[in-house]
């Protein structure tokens, strides 16, 4: 009874201020979820707007693993209640607290809170990557996560084993508005494009934008014109909406879906599941009943009498939609929505970008659990794109109170909202100035503001870093930070993953095709290239490396990289007890040339690029390694060797769509001393020369052509002078046999045939450079001529 009357209490002060409250029934499992039963009978929740998370479904209410809490996205409920007994996911807790609504509770199941960090489960042993066991994995998140909760407003904590409220979690708020507004009522702009009622609907000032910028959308639709405008010009146009969550992002795009489909337009709706877009279509069709449309709901498809519709696909349906451009009488759609844009692949997002007029809804600080993909790599694509683009960020809560305690709780439980130091801080910095330091995991548990600088320049700078990421900093065995500080704040900072130092049996496993946690490059080394003995040596892979943009381009991350070797290569101060060290370091990435470049400059060399792209940030993937010892030196050297023989028909293959420019860059980052030796014989120099001083013809026989360009772009010679549109037309012709009238087009040549003697005059100084005997002989016959 008293757990009912508390639980009671503090839903009813929520529902009063519009504002979510959390509570905590710590101890036996069993005692929780009867507890919570007897909670979920006591407060006027309907069945329907309950969910329960966790691993079994015990409830009559919705359930869903905390694997799966990613489907809540785009959705509200008024009483989520997470199981956390066998383990909590950090990113599962992020989501499940954004769908809870004002008014709303979140109810947590926990063991006794003395003995919850000190218990594992399910996601610790995905930190216990090896050679590291369970025991090697810590509780420092879950130390941090206890502390807010007993720290923060509007959190109540109940111990179950005495039958005691610890917390009763009221503030005692000051009586606030709950209608869901504030009384006011927004008017349409000047010379609106949308019904007056499309206005009324919102809530917010910052809704009323969103839903303005989506007008910028109509311009050129069925040859609509802006003012004085031309309607085969401009058509193409973005819109993004950022928002936290809970600030009516989406719907303010179900607002402008709405008020397109009663103009007669087609709109596309696309989400990573349909019930994310769930709040779009419910204000689309709210809107639609406002202005008297003739509409029919099936599903996710409003049909409405004048001809429009919105409509829901999902993201590889609407892709492929998109770019065909065909598949019903309609052909695609008028305008395209994306709905928790930051969950998708960047790959994805990039093909929808073929859409004339598109809008994004995204979400900034990463409840998605997808890191800053759309933030860090997407927001560069869509710059480069043709599309005039319009941003509105919505600050103003519609869900929930402003000021809602849950929010700040969560935002500071999980660092959804972690900055690196504000810049006049670190302006200055540079590599005198700063000094080394190691993180270690219990300063960081330790000092909060040195752990909100060290992740904020993580989340900022990485478009991967999510929630989860938090508990690996603190507690996986196997990770390690490192940082430069200016006067006392991070300035830069480098997450470091150790890996190899494998037993036979481990090797064994993954060559057999078995999978291991972590040890992320001797895994490809051994499982894709079929080199068992690549997890034998120790190596620290650099997982991640940030710099503060108020410090850029002073040479702070390579001097980072530089006293990282220092210290973990022999008689360094961080080498080991036995003396040893390691024998290699390394690094995977989303392969551009600025990366691939600075990496490069740093001592790593490539060993492999990856044939598929990374659906997170869109890219192929390249690994370096920088040897630090013998065995890391063999290592580097068979696979440096490898790469650089097999990455010509790589090129004719898999890669064959890989950007010339990260092409040259990977190439010009392999070890020199790990190009093949060319090995042409006199017949194919003659063959070569031909086609580069004389009427020979590259299409006869392509594959010495490749050899030498492989050799050329390793080795790097000083005394070759090409153009970069030159080494480009290397790579797209002869190493990637991409047609000839798509290399000139995009090279901007005015023919093939201008293309094909550009080609053999590219080849010229190539040959007068690595050209055997038999290679100078026709070249002065031809120059004789």
């Amino acid at each position: 009874m008293i757990v009912e009357t508390g639980a009671t209490a503090l839903f009813e002060e929520a529902t009063a201020v519009d504002e979510r409250r959390v509570l905590v029934l710590a101890g036996d499992r069993e005692r929780g979820y009867d507890a919570l039963e007897s909670i979920l009978d006591a407060i006027p929740v309907p069945i329907t707007e309950t969910t329960l998370v966790g691993p079994e479904d015990r409830l009559r209410c919705e359930h869903l693993p905390q694997a799966n809490a990613s489907e809540l996205l785009g959705t509200t409920r008024t009483a989520i209640a997470l199981d956390a007994h066998e383990g909590l996911r950090p990113n599962a807790l992020g989501k499940v607290v954004g769908a809870v609504d004002g008014g709303g509770l979140l109810v947590l199941l926990t063991p006794p809170l003395e003995e919850w960090p000190d218990r594992r489960g399910a996601f610790d042993r995905s930190l216990a990557v090896p050679p590291f066991s369970l025991d090697d994995v810590t509780g420092r998140f879950r130390t941090r996560l206890v502390e807010t909760l007993r720290a923060h407003r509007g959190i109540g904590i109940v111990d179950l084993e005495t039958e005691r409220i610890v917390d009763d979690g009221l503030t005692e708020p000051a009586p606030k508005r709950v209608d869901g507004s504030d009384g006011t009522s927004f008017e349409a702009p000047p010379n609106a494009r949308f019904p007056a009622d499309t206005y009324e609907a919102c809530l917010t000032g910052d809704q009323r934008d969103a839903v303005e910028a989506f007008e910028s959308l109509l311009e050129g639709v069925d040859g609509r014109e802006d003012s004085g405008g031309d309607a085969e010009t401009e058509q193409r146009r973005a819109v993004v909406l950022e928002a936290d969550r809970g600030r009516g992002k989406s719907s303010a795009a179900g607002l402008a879906a709405g008020a397109f489909a009663a103009d007669g337009l087609d709109v596309l709706v696309t989400a990573p599941r349909s019930r994310n877009a769930a709040e779009l279509f419910d204000r689309a069709g709210e809107l639609l009943g406002t202005l008297g449309a003739d509409a029919t709901i099936d599903g996710r498809t409003i049909e409405t009498s004048s001809g429009g519709r919105v409509r829901f696909l999902e993201p590889a349906t609407a892709v492929e939609r998109i770019e065909s451009a065909t598949g019903d009488d309609r052909g695609p759609a008028d305008i395209v929505v994306v709905d928790e844009a930051a969950a998708l692949p960047v790959s994805v997002l990039e093909s929808l970008l073929a859409a004339d007029r598109v809008a994004f809804a995204t979400t900034i600080h990463g409840y998605e659990g997808a890191g800053r993909g759309f933030s860090v790599r997407f927001r560069d694509r869509l710059a480069e794109s043709d599309h005039e683009v319009i941003d509105r960020t919505l600050v103003d809560p519609i869900r929930y109170a402003a000021g809602d305690p849950v929010e700040v709780w969560a935002f500071r439980a999980l660092l959804l909202d972690a900055r690196p130091p504000v810049s006049p801080l670190v302006a200055d910095a540079t590599p005198e100035t700063v000094a080394y330091r190691i993180l270690e995991p219990d300063d960081l548990l330790a000092d909060d503001r040195l752990l909100r600088e060290a992740f904020g320049l993580l989340v900022l700078a990485h478009y991967r870093t999510e929630p989860n990421d938090l508990a690996r900093l603190l507690d996986a065995p196997n990770l390690e930070a490192r940082a430069l500080v200016h006067d006392g704040h991070v300035v830069s900072v480098a997450l470091l993953a150790r890996e190899g130092n494998l037993p036979p049996e481990t090797r064994a496993m993954m060559y057999e095709g078995g999978r291991i946690r972590g040890n992320m490059l001797p895994d490809v080394l051994t499982s894709q290239l079929r080199d068992e003995a690549a997890g034998e040596s120790a190596g620290l892979r650099v997982v991640r490396i940030a710099t503060h943009h108020a410090a850029r381009s002073r040479g702070l991350g390579s001097h980072l990289l530089e006293r990282v070797r220092e210290a973990f290569t022999d008689g360094g101060l961080e080498a080991g007890d036995d003396g040893d060290g390691i024998d290699w370091l390394g690094t995977g990435f989303g392969a551009t040339p600025g990366l691939l470049e600075f990496w490069r400059e740093n001592g790593y060399r490539t060993v492999h690029v990856s044939t598929t792209r990374n659906d997170a940030s869109g890219e192929y993937s390249a690994l370096m390694l920088a040897p630090t010892g013998d065995a890391g030196r063999e290592l580097h050297d068979r696979h440096a060797d490898w790469f650089a023989r097999r990455f010509p028909a790589l090129c004719t293959d898999a890669l064959s769509d890989l950007e010339p420019d990260v092409a040259r860059a990977v190439l010009r980052s392999v070890d020199a001393d790990a190009s093949p030796e060319l090995g042409l014989s006199a017949h194919d120099w003659r063959v070569v020369a031909g086609a580069a001083y004389g009427p020979g013809l590259f299409d006869a026989d392509p594959g010495p052509f490749r050899d030498l360009v492989v050799r050329y772009f390793v080795e790097d010679p000083d005394d070759v002078d090409l153009t970069a549109r030159e080494e480009r037309l290397l790579v797209m012709r002869a190493l990637q046999g991409r047609p000839w009238e798509a290399v000139a087009d995009r090279l901007e040549y005015h023919s093939s045939g201008q293309c094909m003697r550009a080609l053999g005059g590219a080849f010229c100084p190539l040959v007068d450079r690595y050209g055997s005997e038999a290679a100078l002989e026709v070249r002065e016959r031809f120059l004789e001529n």
